[in-house]
């Protein structure tokens, strides 16, 4: 939202404000400033000028040598402009004058001819292509009337002051409009008010006779106000309307439409003018578009409606798309005489989807779809006939049509002040807070501790007590309430699941990786990158209704096909090596299609690959993460099904009944899917379950006082037994002087037979009590031995 200070200027008295302070305290207020303009700035040595003649150049068919009254003298200016003619009055840059975009001009000569200065088009003045006004786009920028000749044209064309341009949140339509910023202004400055006095000094007739409205569809409309101006002379408004719409970032078009936005500016109140001789049977009806219909819109292009729709018709077709934009059909033109001036209050809702249907947004559909006041129709629509008969582009009708079946009443507010008081840590008088909300333009009476608020109707963001304490806030100052300490224990803590995650990243971290975090919305090609079968319950996913893309139209129910995408990533860079994990959600649904909120899980993902990069890399990391964890001791089973792993090279990570998750190397199938030539190791395990079985307490037991006594000893067993087979048998046997068991060595080779391997343990003994005589360790370690003869066909390597 544009608005020019000077216009500003005319509704609250801020002439003692400079611009820093004006905009520094609307902002504190709640106003958002987006940026200030000052306007003219970079112009200097542009005059008014009078063409006083007009000759061929001698040596150039293009070009013209005029002569130029510029009130101090009569200079001499080449151009080649072809839009002038003699007594036009136009702006004349000086030489040694500057255009915006530091463009200076000096004397000079064109084919031989002296040229002391230079004709000015609008784009030239830095007045912006999309608010020139057609007729002004090309060529020099003709006046509209005479001047004083030497005129600085920065007064002329009111190129002085500046234009603030507000963000407008969606919950304060009512500052879509001049009048809403200054009533935000007197309110912040405690400053009164001036609203237009809208009176029509001469009306004539009987609008009966000339229009008649229906409205078929209330709900969508609900309240419509039409008036009547007769003899109209279409042409261009006078230079200081263009300029007030320009300055808003509106283009002018011609006298009649320039009041109907001008209107719109100043009082937030869409407005449409149609043709009154173009409407069959001079009727306007208000109902919804017929399935498939078409409309030509102001803009030319033809409209696919639907029956949701809502058009203004007369007796026979439509004219007009409510709430958006008016037909070609019906569109004031310069043989316009007559014309039916719409003020109407449409839904809110219904402009919004009609708009974002059609891909059509306007002025107008900006300030319905976020709601206007029902109760500023019929006042704009009498404003327009007020500057219609102030420019004398015609006469107004006497009476006006207004259709508002279920009139929108003013709301009001139980208040209580000590809550007020209470909730900012202020100490306000209920007559200090009925003070401040007055400035407001809100009505208050108190009634013993009650506050009675009347809330106009163009407020339709305020609808409880907590509304009026935040305008309180704003208007008191948010700068001037003093700061205190919240009351209560409101000291923060993290949950014992947020301190376990933190750790583990801070585990994870110092072991070498790289914490990633990837979407939770991927792609249904992930599974099958990863080698999920059709059937898998991995399938089973949450489907995005309106997804950004196909890439991110499911909700994933594993980590791996993230992490291969960061790794495939970073190997494709040619990074040499990389080690990653990310601690995410997955999303289970209980069913599909989905009708309750999924399951989330927490997942911790590993992976990595790169020189010194192995299977027992990725196993000795998640040992060491488990270990600090004070995770008691886990298992190591193989797994050969896992679809995204190499069958001979996975294991599923077992506590107690627990399947804690799966590691190992990525199947050479996936890892060509992700263009990686290289062997990956990924690695995901359940942090749900890592969570319940985490303990951090530490238990700290003395050093041992008393020695320990050493066993090695080498076994040759068939090699498909695993080694957590023989180190089970060794702990279940060894009793509770056995203290640790350690494997040194594997070998296959010349001395073992085909099929068979040798293992070789050092077995530690201790006792918390005495020291262990040799016998009673023997008697031990005999007895691991033979149990490991007996049940795995175990011999002792000599």
């Amino acid at each position: 939202m544009f608005v020019p200070v000077k216009w500003l200027r005319e509704y609250v008295n801020i002439e003692d404000l400079d611009i820093n302070t004006l905009s520094d305290k609307l902002v504190m207020s709640g106003s958002k400033v987006e940026a200030v303009e000052h306007l003219g700035e970079e112009i200097q040595k542009v005059v008014v000028g009078k063409i006083l003649e007009m000759n061929p150049h001698p040596n150039a068919d293009k070009l013209l040598v005029t002569k130029v009254d510029v009130g101090t003298e009569v200079i001499q200016i080449v151009t080649g402009a072809n839009n002038i003619k003699v007594g036009d009055y136009i702006p004349i840059v000086m030489a040694g004058g500057e255009l915006p975009g530091g463009v200076k001009i000096k004397k000079g000569k064109l084919r031989g001819e002296e040229s002391n200065g230079m004709m000015c088009s609008a784009k030239e003045l830095g007045i912006a292509d999309k608010v020139i006004p057609q007729y002004q786009k090309e060529g020099i920028f003709i006046l509209d009337q005479a001047y004083p000749l030497g005129e600085d044209i920065k007064k002329v064309l009111g190129f002085e002051g500046q234009v603030i341009e507000f963000e407008i949140t969606p919950n304060r339509p009512d500052c879509l409009s001049i009048l809403g910023i200054a009533r935000e202004t007197a309110a912040t400055f405690n400053r009164q008010i001036q609203y237009p006095d809208v009176k029509i000094k001469e009306e004539y007739g009987n609008i009966a006779e000339y229009a008649s409205i229906e409205v078929r569809n209330p709900e969508l409309c609900g309240r419509y106000v039409g008036r009547v101006a007769t003899d109209l002379v279409i042409q261009p408004s006078p230079v200081w309307l263009q300029q007030r719409l320009m300055e808003a970032g509106v283009r002018p078009i011609n006298n009649i439409v320039d009041i109907t936005n001008y209107v719109m500016l100043e009082m937030g109140q869409p407005l449409h003018a149609f043709d009154l001789d173009q409407l069959e049977d001079h009727k306007i009806i208000v109902r919804n578009a017929a399935e498939g219909e078409v409309f030509k819109t102001l803009d030319g292009v033809q409209r696919n409606l639907d029956e949701n729709m809502l058009m203004i018709a007369d007796g026979k077709r439509s004219v007009g798309l409510a709430g958006v934009m008016g037909g070609e059909n019906s569109e004031v033109t310069e043989q316009t005489k007559r014309i039916l001036i719409e003020s109407a209050y449409f839904n809110a809702d219904n402009i919004r989807a009609t708009s974002k249907k059609l891909g059509l947004r306007t002025e107008a559909s900006a300030r319905f779809e976020k709601g206007i006041d029902p109760n500023g129709c019929r006042l704009a629509a009498d404003r327009v006939c007020q500057l219609i008969e102030f420019l004398g582009a015609g006469k107004i009708v006497q009476g006006t049509i207004d259709i508002y079946p279920e009139p929108v009443e003013k709301k009001v507010i139980e208040v209580r002040p000590h809550r007020i008081n209470n909730l900012l840590g202020i100490s306000l008088s209920p007559e200090e807070i009925q003070d401040i909300l007055k400035r407001l333009g809100l009505e208050v009476a108190i009634e013993s501790n009650i506050m009675k608020v009347t809330v106009p109707t163009y407020r339709a963001d305020l609808l409880k007590e907590i509304d009026i304490v935040e305008e309180v806030a704003r208007i008191y100052g948010y700068d001037e309430i003093p700061n205190t300490a919240p009351k209560g224990n409101t000291q923060g803590a993290k949950t014992n699941g947020q301190i376990i995650e933190d750790y583990s990243k801070d585990i994870l971290n110092g072991l070498g990786l790289n914490e990633i975090t990837t979407y939770s919305f991927v792609s249904p090609r992930s599974f099958d990158m990863i080698r999920i079968a059709e059937d898998s319950f991995m399938r089973n996913v949450v489907k995005l209704i309106n997804p950004l893309g196909e890439e991110n139209s499911i909700m994933r129910t594993t980590l791996i096909a993230n992490m291969l995408e960061v790794l495939a990533r970073n190997y494709n860079r040619k990074v040499e090596s990389a080690k990653a994990f990310e601690l995410g959600r997955i999303f289970i649904p209980y069913s599909v299609p989905v009708n309750r909120l999924p399951v989330e899980k927490k997942v911790l993902t590993l992976g990595m690959y790169g020189k010194g990069t192995d299977f027992y890399t990725l196993k000795g990391t998640i040992e060491e993460l488990l270990v600090k964890l004070g995770v008691g001791k886990c298992q190591y089973t193989p797994e050969k099904n896992h679809p995204s792993f190499h069958p001979g090279r996975c294991a599923n990570i077992q506590y107690g009944e627990h399947i804690l998750g799966v590691l190992g190397e990525v199947h050479p199938d996936v890892t060509e899917n992700y263009d990686i030539d290289e062997r990956t190791y990924v690695a995901e395990l359940d942090f749900n379950i890592l969570l319940q079985i985490t303990r951090l307490d530490r238990l700290y037991k003395p050093l041992p006082k008393y020695p320990a006594i050493t066993r090695d000893m080498a076994l040759v067993l068939e090699d498909r037994i695993y080694v957590k087979e023989i180190e089970d048998i060794i702990w279940n046997n060894g009793g509770t002087i056995l203290e640790s068991v350690k494997l040194f060595d594997v070998y296959k080779g010349k001395q073992i037979q085909e099929g068979y391997k040798s293992v070789a343990y050092s077995l530690t003994y201790r006792a918390a009590d005495r020291t262990l005589v040799d016998e009673e360790v023997a008697q031990i370690h005999d007895r691991i031995v033979r149990t490991l003869e007996e049940k795995l066909n175990a011999q002792l390597r000599k």
